[in-house]
This record gives structure tokens, sequence and C-alpha cells, in this order.
């Protein structure tokens, strides 16, 4: 009886292990499985560029299945599949794509130089910075002489508040290779240094070494529209816009960029019209931000903050998505302490602007942030501290420039405030409201 028993514990003990050893095959297949290329919806679904797409993604899984081994293929599949999450917005499903198809190839060789570059450009757009900028750093002591990985560099720098060191990179990065990726983080650095009609030039320059129509060029031509925006210049800016639709046809960011034009001019159902447009396109959750700001606008309050709302239940998802080398979340916190003032939960946005902080407390976006909520609280010396941070670099943005002044006078210095103000209205007359309403009683004690 005795061994009887033990044979049937033996045998117990065989198949637990064999179910264990199945699990961990299964598990190692899922991580190692190739995700496949989604189809693309409505308007993205009926361009030559989405068919050239799925015929470059085919030779790719062809590849790979011929020659599983080869690193090139997996690499150049997720350099594929992060272009087509800019394309298409969806970033939590490309990312992933191509974090398991770069982790697949780093694992065997860690030292692989384009995967790497490529794996810290993930890291990066998930909002990553730290662990982006690690990789990047890693990248560059294998490869010193490749253009592409210091643009990396710069933006984990920036990001994180190293500007010096990030101009310091674009340096390198020009001389080695001047073109639309040198050029428009040129551009970024300028805009942050308070050079803003130097920015304008050499997103020029971005903008005139890109192909017309080209995702890319597109992209730099609207950051072109917005720094015309930013010193109020509404025609060069909707000249922008409208070029960037002729060369690419239902660029979602150029109707962005036109229903900003329309609120400029209190066009309010025009507007709303343009970003539902661009949000049909391109799933980014900026949009749902400024589709909440037109609708309070057009005296739609319930649908501002429903939208408001619906975008914190979006990001707070998007953050816990995943936990895994495979499958990160997305960081952002900076949006979401934005996202639960305008739904009136402060102690949110507090609660989420510090997380934001902690992790990058050098930022100067991330101040303002901080800066900002903390005077909705009333938290006007903290607000101080933060603003002063902000304004570090010289930046002349115009809602910067305002939120300090409205800071600083609520603090007492209403010189310095009042100054900052007519500076930040000077340099763009078109405000948002909210910010107008907020400057009117120290406008009016100038």
């Amino acid at each position: 009886m005795k061994n009887k028993r033990n044979s049937i514990g033996a045998g117990m003990l065989l198949v637990l292990a064999a179910v264990v050893t199945f699990i961990i095959i299964y598990k190692a297949h899922q991580k190692d499985e190739i995700l496949p290329l989604k189809a693309r919806q409505g308007i993205l679904a009926n361009t030559s560029e989405w068919t050239k797409t799925k015929e470059t993604v085919a030779k790719l899984m062809q590849k790979i299945q011929e020659k599983p081994e080869d690193p090139e293929p997996r690499v150049q599949l997720a350099q594929a599949y992060m272009q087509e999450a800019r394309v298409t917005g969806d970033h939590q499903y490309y990312d992933m794509a191509a974090l398991r198809l770069l982790n697949s190839v780093l694992k065997k060789d860690p030292n692989q130089f384009e995967a790497l570059c490529f794996k810290s450009m993930v890291l990066l757009s998930q909002h990553h910075f730290s662990e982006g900028l690690e990789m990047a750093d890693k990248a560059v002591s294998i490869n010193s002489y490749n253009a592409f990985v210091y643009g990396l560099v710069i933006d984990g720098n920036v990001e994180l508040g190293n500007y010096d060191e990030a101009v310091k990179n674009s340096d390198k990065m020009v001389s080695i290779r001047p073109d639309l990726s040198s050029y428009s983080r040129i551009s970024y650095l300028r805009e942050i240094y308070g050079d803003n009609e130097g920015a304008i030039e050499a997103m020029k320059m971005a903008v005139s070494a890109g192909f017309p129509g080209l995702e890319q060029t597109s992209w730099c031509r609207t950051q072109l529209g917005k720094l015309y925006e930013n010193k109020g210049d509404l025609e060069n800016a909707k000249l922008q816009y409208e070029i960037a639709l002729s060369q690419r046809p239902d660029y979602a960011y150029a109707y962005a960029g036109e229903a900003r034009i329309e609120k400029y001019n209190k066009n309010y159902k025009q507007a709303i019209s343009d970003i539902k447009k661009a949000q049909s396109l391109v799933n980014d959750y900026g949009f749902y931000d400024e589709l909440s700001e037109l609708y309070k606008l057009n005296g739609e309050t319930d649908k501002a903050k429903q939208t408001a709302e619906e975008l914190i239940k979006k990001l707070s998802k998007d953050a816990e998505t995943g936990n895994s080398d495979d499958q990160i979340g997305h960081y952002a916190d900076k949006e979401l302490a934005y996202a639960y003032l305008k739904t009136g939960n402060n102690d949110k946005a507090l609660e989420h602007a510090l997380i934001e902080y902690n992790r990058r407390p050098n930022n100067i976006d991330v101040n303002e942030a901080l800066a900002w909520v903390n005077y909705k609280m009333g938290n006007v010396k903290d607000a101080d501290k933060y603003i002063s941070v902000a304004l570090k670099t010289n930046s002349q943005n115009p809602t910067l420039l305002c939120q300090a002044g409205i800071i600083k006078s609520k603090n007492g210095d209403k010189e310095k405030g009042n100054l900052l103000i007519k500076k930040g209205i000077s340099l763009d007359p078109y405000l948002s409201q909210e910010l107008s309403n907020e400057m009117k009683p120290y406008l009016a004690s100038r």
C-alpha cells in the first residue's frame, strides 16, 4: 500500500513537473511571439504608404522565419512598428511589439548597437526617460560616430532637465549629420533657451531638409506652425498647417493646428470639428485635452468635464498596462495633473505632479506644472519656488511667462509679476481664456 502511495505521489510530481515545464515553454514562446501588423482604420487605410508598409512588414516577417538567428530583420521590423506607432498613435501596441523584437536581439547580443538605439527610443516614447537615456549612453559607448544615437541622448537629457548636456550633444549630432533630425532638435533647444526666432530658423531648415509629405517632415512643419502660434503670428501658423495638409492629406496634427487657429478666432464649433477630425485619425491623448478646453469655451461644460474624465481613464490605464521588460506602462503624470485640474480635483493633480517631479525635478515643464497646481491650491510660496526653476532657461513661452507673472504677483512681487505678464501678452495676444481670466486682477492693478 505504501509503495502504491509512493508511486501515485511520484506520478503526480511528474505530471506537475510536466505542467510547469509546459507553462514555462508556453510563456517563453509567448514572449518571443512576433505581434502582427494591425489593420489601419478609416482614411489611413487608403494610402499608398499603408500598402508599402504592409509589403515591408510581410518581407521582414518572411526573413525572420527563414533566418530566425539573424538580428537585422528583427531590428528592422521593430523600426517599422515604431514608425507605425507614430502614424496611427497606437504606441501602446506597437511599442510593446517593438520591445519584444529588440529584447530578443539583445538577449543574444547585449551590445547590438541598432537594438540598443531603438530600445532607447521606445523607452523615451513611453516617458521612461532615465532608462531611455541610460540605454542611449550605452549605445554611444559602442559607436560614438552615429548621429542618430546623439538625438536620443539629446531627448533624454532634455526631458530630465539636463539642458547644457543636451546642447553639447546637439553640437556633436549636427556636426556628424546636419539633417531634419538634428535641425529639429536644435530648434527645440533654442526655444527652451528663449531664442524663438532662432528656433523658427532651425525648424525651417529641418522642413527644407525633409522630403515633402513624409510623416517626419509634416511633423516638423506643424511644429513650425506652433512656433508661429507662440509669437501670435496666426497667418504664418495657418499657412504651415495648410501646406502640411496639401503635402500629406488628412494629417492629424495639421488639423489640430487648424483647430487652434479657429479657437484663437473664437470659432469654437469649427475648432471642435477640426480637433475631432484629428482625433479620428490618430490616437493622441493630447487631442482629448484640447477638445475638453474647446467644449468649455463653447459653453458645453458637461462635455468638457466628461472629456477630461475620459482622458484621465485612458492615461491611467496606459500607465498600468505592464510592468515587464516587454510591456512597460506609459508615464503620464504631468498630463494627468493638468487633466485633474480640469475636473477640479486639485488633490489628485498635486499627487501626480509630485510623482512626475520626483522622476525629473530639473525639467522646466514639470516645474511649471507643479507650480501651477500649487497656485490653484493656494500654496503660493511653493508655487513661487517651482516657477522660479521653470524660468531658469529664460524660456519665452507666453503661457509660462504669464503664469509666472500671476504667481509672482500673488506672492507680493507685483512689479516683477506685471513685467512677466506684460511680456507674455506682447509675445502672444491669443492666450487661453482661462489664463486671461486669471490675469485680470493683476492687469487691473498695473
